[in-house]
């Protein structure tokens, strides 16, 4: 009886092991910062897990290409196989993170391709530098998943899993492939056409189905479900939103150093600066130092502005060092040793924050030219636009004292010329004509000026 319990339990313990842990991850916006925090919370969750492969749920128009190939990279150099669902579109850059999965399952209706590199503001097609590189970039991400051995006629040929041409026609209309293609067309592949051309290994309508395809009968499913906290640092690394916070850093400086005191100006600045740095800090992109550069070049502008007259090196380097700061922040770079980041997200960096600085500038001028200078309900509440003038009886001395002009008064101390003159009970400030009147004098008042009497000293009798 020990011996068959032994055999059940032995079974039933094989068998719960054998089940497949399956890992899967959402991606149903554009590919952005946000796509590629959740990707490598997929992937660290699913190698914790110990799962045996990652599905990717995926259904976008496309996005941002440096994040895009982030996420390309990751699946091509995961040791866990990966599998996407395109759950109806596959576009652009969706198409891109497709083509780097082990096989992609497609929805009956779904599309993949359309991969040309577009302007993220008007959607105009980008000059051909752009294009050659994400030319290279599908083909390269086809190419890597190898060849295949298959025999024709008894003859063993050889082919490409992927064909990296087909890859590149879907960013280059000039690409002419015979039954595939026109010369003059954005390649885009139907399910249909994905699996007559090799870019589909199969239809699904549900997770579930590419899970029964990939494990069979025995798996489970763990869904990655991103916390707040990624959530939100997904959100602050939007390369839009990065632009808008470098605006209101430098607009809040401007406005603070056009109105004295410490306001409202500044404070935006300091928390469009911290809601910047913070989320690039924990991702262990900026450095202590970078943060640091940016405070010395603030201190060096404020230097320029109100201690050194003109505009000269303290000004130029501050400017430098925010610049230098911000931008560095963005890049994996260790000091100033730039040799592990790519050229391209230097450039990128430096553009990024160059553009929303002049940006910053010109939105300041229009401001400080409009909105401030003109009356409305907004600028009446906050800003003083009414003169005081003195025909309408608004003065800013005490008249009264223009009373005591010809009458006596006495030195309360030594007029050198000026001092203080007693009448009446009164204590007013007096100056004199020149002369020098000393203490307990008797003076006349003989006229007044800037709230003081000026007077003389009395004549004897």
């Amino acid at each position: 009886m020990k011996i068959i319990l032994t055999i059940v339990a032995a079974f039933i313990f094989l068998n719960i092991n054998a089940q497949r842990k399956i890992l899967t991850y959402e991606i149903f916006d554009e590919i952005n910062s946000t796509s590629w925090l959740y990707t490598q919370g997929a992937f660290r969750q699913a190698e914790t897990e110990n799962a045996d492969c990652v599905i990717l749920h995926l259904n976008t128009y496309g996005g941002e290409v440096v994040y895009a190939d982030s996420i390309r990279t990751k699946i091509l150099n995961s040791k866990i196989p990966v599998y996407v669902f395109i759950d109806n579109n596959a576009a652009s850059a969706g198409a891109l993170i497709s083509i780097a999965c082990d096989s992609i399952f497609m929805r009956q209706g779904g599309n993949i391709g359309a991969a040309t590199v577009v302007s993220g503001t008007s959607g105009e097609k980008m000059p051909d530098k752009y294009q050659s590189y994400m030319r290279s970039t599908m083909r390269s991400t086809a190419e890597a998943h190898g060849k295949v051995r298959e025999m024709r006629n008894g003859v063993a040929h050889e082919r490409w899993f992927r064909n990296p041409t087909i890859a590149e026609a879907m960013v280059d209309e000039r690409i002419y492939i015979k039954n595939i293609v026109d010369s003059t067309q954005i390649l885009t592949f139907t399910t249909d056409e994905a699996i007559a051309n090799g870019y589909c290994e199969g239809k699904a309508e549900t997770i579930a189905d590419v899970a029964s395809v990939v494990a069979g009968d025995g798996y489970t499913i763990t869904e990655y479900r991103p916390s707040a906290l990624e959530s939100a640092k997904g959100f602050l690394l939007d390369s839009a939103l990065r632009s808008i916070l470098i605006l209101i850093i430098i607009g809040g400086i401007y406005f603070e150093l056009q109105t004295p005191g410490v306001g409202i100006p500044i404070l935006a600045s300091i928390i469009a600066a911290l809601l910047y740095f913070a989320p690039l800090y924990i991702d262990g992109l900026a450095a202590n130092w970078e943060i640091a550069l940016f405070v010395v070049g603030l201190a060096l502008v404020a230097l320029e502005v109100f201690v050194i007259p003109g505009f000269g090196v303290a000004g130029i380097a501050g400017i430098l060092c925010i610049i230098g700061s911000l931008a560095m922040s963005m890049m994996d770079n260790d000091w100033f040793d730039f040799e592990t980041v790519p050229t391209e997200n230097i450039l990128r960096a430096f553009a990024t924050v160059s553009v929303a600085i002049v940006g910053s500038i010109i939105v300041c001028i229009i401001l400080g030219k409009t909105v401030f200078r003109r009356r409305n309900a907004l600028t009446r509440s906050i800003i003083l636009d009414t003169a005081q003038n003195a025909e309408d009886g608004f003065v800013g001395i005490d008249t009264s004292i223009e009373n005591y002009i010809g009458r006596k008064a006495k030195a309360l101390t030594p007029l050198r010329p000026s001092g203080k003159v007693s009448i009446d009970g009164k204590t007013l400030d007096a100056i004199t004509e020149g002369e020098f009147i000393s203490k307990g004098a008797e003076v006349v008042i003989k006229s007044v000026s800037s709230a003081q009497v000026v007077v003389s000293k009395c004549e004897a009798e």
